[in-house]
């Protein structure tokens, strides 16, 4: 694991076999990472310098870095489940609850409860029914509902 700046693990937090992780970010509590998944960073490289192989030019993690990308985050809330092999792009967030199918390529934010999958990663159904969401968050112990825009 190599975030350039910061990266925030919460509490019951596994982390499978062979996973990357490049860039900064947060990732909450109960959250299952599957094998081979990569957090990485949208821009790592500023590949747009002339006469500078990629392999030279600045990387988001120098301390002089000002290229695309910097301060970009990938946040995944608490009681996600990333399937395995999938790679999250950073500027995005996994809202609570979400799934991302094994594989996904996720590009955007995917919204609390989402099951997300694809290449670029889409939400295909919901993990729960609204009255679903209330009984579970209620049984996790959450005084507040996080308003959800899906029927």
């Amino acid at each position: 694991m190599e975030a350039p700046n910061h990266l925030k693990i919460g509490n019951d937090v596994y982390i499978g076999k062979y996973c990357t992780i490049e860039c900064d970010g947060s990732i909450g509590n109960h959250v299952l990472i599957a094998n081979n998944v990569g957090l990485i960073g949208r821009y790592d490289h500023d590949f747009g310098t002339i006469g500078v192989p990629v392999r030279q030019s600045p990387w988001i993690g120098d301390a002089d870095y000002n290229g695309p990308g910097k301060g970009l985050r990938i946040c995944i809330e608490d009681d996600v489940w990333v399937g395995y092999g999938s790679i999250l792009l950073s500027g995005i967030t996994i809202g609570r609850g979400a799934i991302i199918a094994a594989g996904s390529v996720v590009t955007r934010d995917i919204p609390a409860y989402g099951i997300a999958v694809g290449n670029p990663a889409i939400v295909k159904k919901y993990r729960f029914t609204p009255a679903q969401i209330l009984e579970h968050e209620k049984c996790l112990g959450q005084e507040t509902f996080h308003s959800l825009n899906h029927t």
